[in-house]
């Protein structure tokens, strides 16, 4: 018997799992009594907790699916989209201890006590809000991919519509292939024009779902709701744990099946081209290069202190040894996680390599293909819960937010269970608002893109807020401002406004070349006869498409006339648009230059401001200045009475830490390293290499 084209028993047990969070959530209920408890679990959790918390708060299948999808399209270089990470892993050392050594609930509330402004806490709140909905709405996305691509239709339910749109994608596929291997006819140049178009504006499907976006976002999104509501952050942490163990299973489940079905990793290598292996791309041929890996890198080590739930996931931890062991081990599991789906998008690119219109159903697909009843309920239920372990904390970290600093000064002379239950409203909009997104996005890898860098504006202030006494409230006000207005106004005024988007000038483009290289031969090539053996070298020719600078994409307006204007698609870069201004000429770079460039725009113009800013105004006094900096430099005591007492002691006689101090009788507020410091910093590093090791490992078995 099968519901919507999936078996009862994967309908069951995606049925039983949702009952066993809600479950979870409603006998966690009665503990919530204030709002250090439902908001921050009452600063009790221990090692367990903290590292599923670490682990599920950072891990959602929107991640795998982003992994996957690119190395779909670009190889196992395409992995950076997210491994970028792994080199931040041994950062979160130190923004862990200083998340809890502050002793807030909220990032807001460190821009209201740090620089003594509600206003820049209640914009952090906002902002914070707004991005997230757009960060929540990527994890319905990805569920609903997934689930789309598990009930399919059989063809002969496709409507005429839906059947001219799989026709004419089988066809854009082949020409597609004959244009890559310049071997496109002359005659099929405009046919090819019209297709690409088309594709361009997602008239194109390789298959019809039975599932309509719509009704599973809202449906998923209530069931979330109701655990989270009742148990608060609490409910988070004790699912997240039952939901990482979920996710390790989703993350190995479709190895082993697809390795049987390419014919094992030497099967694997003959049928995917050697430049998908090389973990850092070419120029020519891919959009990561090592310095693009490493200007997103520096973009997302910017950004990583701006995340909301970092100051509650932190906090919640009994003292700052819980936090860290927590956040570098769930950190760390996750980094190997990551592992299986760079290894599924190779195995998807070996078996399904051109099947999709859409790269983003590819985990969905291969399930679909690979799994039979049963594992395929498994597998779903570990998609969702991937999803669910952010969104759940997400959710909680966003109305405590709001809570602290937009409610609370509006109204502060409520009881702890009124500023319970806002927040409880506050779950309920964040999660359905998320909803709201997923319904006008369409492309995930731009939003990933986006999300590296956008948090940057505030991320900035907050870094050299813990280590500079002179950056002031004025000089972060008037940062956030030009920013905001170049990393996130402009991209979405211009790829919105017609007359920008048919504006010649942003209209450039990269001129498409013809390229040669050496690989080892597939068995595609043994068959065509451009090589005797598997793994032979041979020269290949590829055409590299010409591609625009300050757009995504450019296409036709009206897909099937030749004639038609060409306008542009997606993101408006600009960063670039900006650099060329002050003369910068890029009709010579790759993509991977491209990206490279806006993303070093992204991590250092706002340091830049704020430095420069900061000298020609005042900072906070000197009294609020020791009292916060005291609180950085003492570790957490072992209660909150001794807690207190310490803190003020050392805030009276801040010079009792200057001979600690790095750069003493400065400003900047660096402390020379502990050893434990050195163990954690560079033990994590070690750590980061024996990912990079098993990961090379694994990709040259068989090659």
């Amino acid at each position: 018997m099968e519901i919507l084209g999936l078996h009862l028993v994967d309908v069951t047990i995606i049925i039983a799992y949702f009952i066993a969070m809600i479950w979870i959530g409603k006998r966690l209920r009665d503990r919530m009594d204030n709002t250090e408890e439902y908001f921050l679990a009452g600063r009790k959790m221990g090692k367990m907790y903290q590292f599923f918390l670490n682990f599920g708060a950072s891990t959602d299948a929107s991640q795998a699916a982003a992994v996957s999808r690119e190395i779909y399209r670009q190889g196992i270089a395409g992995m950076w989209i997210q491994y970028i990470v792994l080199f931040l892993t041994p950062f979160y050392w130190f923004t862990t201890m200083l998340f809890r050594r502050s002793r807030l609930m909220t990032i807001g509330d460190f821009f209201t006590e740090r620089f003594e402004s509600r206003s820049l806490g209640a914009a952090f709140a906002v902002f914070t809000i707004v991005t997230s909905l757009i960060g929540s709405a990527v994890g319905y996305m990805v569920a609903a991919k997934t689930f789309i691509a598990l009930t399919p239709k059989p063809e002969n339910k496709y409507t005429v519509e839906e059947r001219v749109s799989v026709e004419n994608y089988n066809e854009f596929r082949e020409m597609k292939q004959l244009y890559v291997e310049g071997n496109l006819l002359d005659e099929d140049q405009n046919r090819f024009e019209e297709l690409k178009s088309l594709d361009s504006h997602g008239k194109l499907s390789s298959f019809v779902s039975y599932v309509k976006p719509v009704y599973f976002y809202f449906i998923y999104g209530g069931l979330v709701c109701i655990y989270v509501v009742l148990g608060g952050f609490a409910a988070a942490a004790v699912t997240d744990a039952v939901q990482g163990v979920l996710m390790i299973f989703f993350s190995a489940l479709l190895i082993p099946f697809g390795l049987v079905a390419i014919g094992g990793f030497s099967g694997l290598h003959a049928a995917v081209p050697e430049h998908m292996f090389w973990l850092f791309g070419t120029e020519a041929l891919s959009e990561y290069a090592w310095y693009t890996i490493a200007a997103m890198a520096l973009a997302n080590l910017v950004s990583i202190v701006a995340v909301a739930g970092n100051m509650q996931v932190s906090g919640s931890a009994i003292d700052e040894g819980t936090a860290r062991f927590g956040t570098i081990g769930g950190m760390m599991f996750k980094r190997f996680m990551m592992i299986f789906w760079a290894l599924a998008g190779l195995i998807a690119v070996g078996l399904y390599a051109g099947q999709l219109n859409d790269p983003d159903l590819i985990w969905g697909y291969m399930t679909k293909q690979l799994l039979g009843p049963g594992f395929i309920g498994i597998m779903m239920v570990g998609v969702l819960a991937a999803n669910m372990s952010s969104l759940d904390a997400q959710s909680v970290s966003l109305a405590a937010l709001f809570v602290n600093q937009v409610y609370k000064p509006l109204a502060s002379e409520k009881g702890e269970k009124h500023y319970i239950n806002v927040g409880r409203i506050i779950i309920v909009l964040t999660i359905f608002g998320g909803i709201g997104m997923a319904l006008y996005i369409t492309d995930l890898l731009e939003l990933f893109k986006y999300f590296i860098s956008l948090p940057a504006i505030f991320g900035a202030p907050i870094w050299l807020g813990f280590v500079w006494r002179k950056v002031s409230r004025f000089a972060v006000a008037i940062q956030i401002a030009i920013s905001f207005f170049i990393i996130a106004i402009i991209p979405n005024v211009f790829q919105t406004w017609d007359s920008a988007r048919a504006h010649a000038p942003f209209l450039k483009q990269v001129e498409e070349r013809q390229i040669t290289v050496r690989a080892k031969a597939l068995s595609s090539d043994v068959e065509q006869g451009r090589a005797s053996k598997i793994g032979q070298k041979i020269t290949k020719v590829r055409m590299v498409p010409s591609y625009p600078i300050f757009f995504d994409q450019i296409a036709r307006e009206n897909p099937s006339d030749p004639d038609s204007k060409s306008i542009g698609y997606g993101r408006f870069n600009a960063e670039l648009w900006i650099l060329s201004l002050c003369g910068a000429d890029f009709s010579d770079f790759s993509k991977a230059q491209l990206v490279t460039v806006r993303f070093l725009f992204d991590a250092i113009f706002p340091f830049i401001l704020l430095i420069v800013l900061s000298y020609f105004t005042r900072p906070a006094s000197d009294k609020l200045l020791d009292y916060f900096y005291a609180k950085i430099h003492t570790p957490v005591q072992a209660t909150p009475e001794a807690d207190i007492k310490t803190i003020e002691e050392n805030a009276g006689n801040m010079s009792k830490f200057n001979s600690r101090k790095l750069f003493p009788r400065t400003h900047w507020e660096f402390h020379k390293p502990q050893k434990m410091d050195y163990i954690g910093f560079f033990g994590t590093w070690g750590l980061v290499g024996i990912v990079i090791l098993v990961l090379w490992t694994i990709l040259n078995i068989g090659g």
